[in-house]
């Protein structure tokens, strides 16, 4: 039994049956890790060691006919910006090359509660502060549908480790897209809950924006790992109570309001991502027996919001150190501009955030879900901040310019998931965004899992089918040294 052939539910029954040993399992995902890393560049630190002596405990305890939870055995990747007690957390940063914290953050301890054997932790962008899978301290995280091509960001590592089967799945955050983003142009699942449905501990400098959940590969898994994730923390005082809601449970979709929209403020879409949404709407409005209705929507683009709110964060949390020069020039550069910045710029686009969450929450009173692409584009190269020749309308966030649908949910709060839809002529994943009103994630997720027996059928990069042998996909330099991926998406 392989991790390629199976899901998070799947495995948890053969484990649970003793079919399968969690040892046999874990042993599984390092022989891919250490076949395929140095390649994708999704792991920043494996702890095999560690990660074979827990699975060979846990084997012991089910064999005493005692499970942890209902994860027992099943290993995940961590991205690093979550903390791990006497683990190094290193933030995708220089600066935090050898900061190891005394404390784990509560999506962690959760699924290690219920079960679940941390292998490593995964590549992020340094503080997550961009939506590319391009990071100056790790190198460049790689998408195994061509490794010529970004995996997407800041959950770099966590979807580009699912994407090549290295892992059952992991866990991401998401400030502006992080895991959606990923999850689109890697061919996964993943979905941003209500803010507050998961809690988000140690404090961040985007608290009004940050999410945190699971990323797997199906709406199926993350339904479960929902369900042990949600719930309030008293660590983060935004944490919403547990809805009560099994999120595993099949329900009706007939009498759903759905709407679709082609696109958001005026942004281009690529032929092909429209292409693929569009049929992926047709065939979801026919197989679910859905009417599904094209929305206008006359809202402003709360890029400026957006940028006040997630330059400013970054002042207030790094602006006071004396020497910035461990950070690398992207990140750098989007602390120093924080200082054009005052207090009565972020009010101001405090209060602006509410009326724009204002009018998307007024949206669904005439509808129960919305479909769009999650990004605009195709994933393009990996030592890119943004594609080549695309213009952002921020100055110091060039990734927003490519990320048009992710973030405004992060300002209005709503539970949004990316679901894979279909491939394009170029054979990359296409993402649909799927959103619901505040607090009616369980109705997201209910509608992903009928909706994924329809489309992409969870198929697997041309990397894991030749089994990651030399030669098949080569990036033309894997090794290449990328400290100048900065700000612009130049690469000198």
């Amino acid at each position: 039994m392989k991790v390629v052939d199976f899901s998070v539910l799947a495995l948890r029954s053969a484990i649970a049956s003793g079919s399968l040993t969690s040892e046999a399992l874990v042993q599984e995902s390092l022989e891919r890790i250490r076949r395929l890393n140095p390649v994708v560049n999704a792991f920043s630190q494996v702890y095999e060691k560690e990660a074979l002596e827990e699975a060979r405990a846990c084997d012991r305890e089910r064999a005493e006919g005692r499970l942890r939870g209902p994860l027992h055995g099943i290993p995940m990747g961590v991205k690093d910006l979550f903390f791990v007690a006497d683990r190094l957390c290193q933030r995708g940063s220089a600066a935090y090359s050898n900061f190891a914290p005394k404390a784990t953050a509560p999506i962690v301890q959760r699924m290690i509660d219920a079960g679940s054997i941390m292998i490593g932790k995964t590549t992020t962008t340094e503080m997550g502060w961009s939506g590319s899978g391009c990071s100056e301290f790790y190198g460049p995280t790689r998408n195994p549908w061509n490794l010529e091509l970004t995996s997407g960001g800041s959950s770099s590592g966590s979807g580009a480790a699912l994407a090549a089967r290295m892992v059952p799945f992991t866990l991401g955050s998401d400030g502006g897209g992080s895991v959606r983003i990923p999850a689109a142009f890697c061919g996964i699942f993943a979905m941003k809950g209500s803010l507050g449905r998961i809690p988000a501990w140690p404090w961040s400098a985007t608290e009004m924006l940050s999410h945190a959940g699971p990323m797997s590969l199906s709406a199926k898994d993350s339904a479960l790992l929902f369900n042990i994730l949600k719930g309030p923390d008293p660590r983060d005082h935004q944490a919403l109570p547990d809805d009560g809601a099994d999120y595993t449970t099949p329900r009706s979709l007939g009498s759903l309001r759905v709407g679709f929209v082609p696109g958001l403020f005026g942004f281009s879409v690529a032929p092909e991502i429209e292409r693929v949404v569009r049929e992926a709407v047709a065939t979801l409005s026919t197989t679910l027996g859905i009417d599904i209705r094209p929305v206008v929507l006359d809202w402003q683009d709360p890029i400026g919001i957006f940028e006040t709110l997630w330059v400013a964060g970054r002042g207030v949390a790094y602006g006071a150190q004396a020497d910035l020069s461990a950070f690398g020039s992207g990140f750098r550069g989007l602390v120093e501009a924080s200082a054009r910045y005052d207090l009565a710029d972020y009010l101001a686009a405090a209060k602006a955030r509410a009326e724009f969450a204002g009018s998307v929450h007024a949206l669904f009173e005439d509808i129960d879900l919305l479909l769009m692409p999650t990004v605009p584009v195709e994933p393009f190269a990996a030592d890119r901040e943004a594609p080549e020749g695309f213009t952002s309308p921020s100055e110091v966030l060039a990734w927003t310019g490519w990320t048009p649908f992710t973030y405004p949910f992060n300002l209005s709060g709503n539970p949004a998931a990316s679901l894979p839809c279909g491939l394009t002529a170029n054979g990359l994943p296409v993402g649909l965004q799927v959103v619901g009103r505040r607090h009616a994630d369980a109705l997201v997720m209910a509608f992903c899992q009928q909706a994924e027996d329809h489309l992409f059928q969870n198929k697997i990069p041309p990397l894991v089918v030749a089994g990651g042998k030399a030669g098949w996909g080569t990036p033309s330099n894997p090794t290449a040294e990328i400290s100048s991926c900065n700000s612009t998406g130049e690469h000198s």
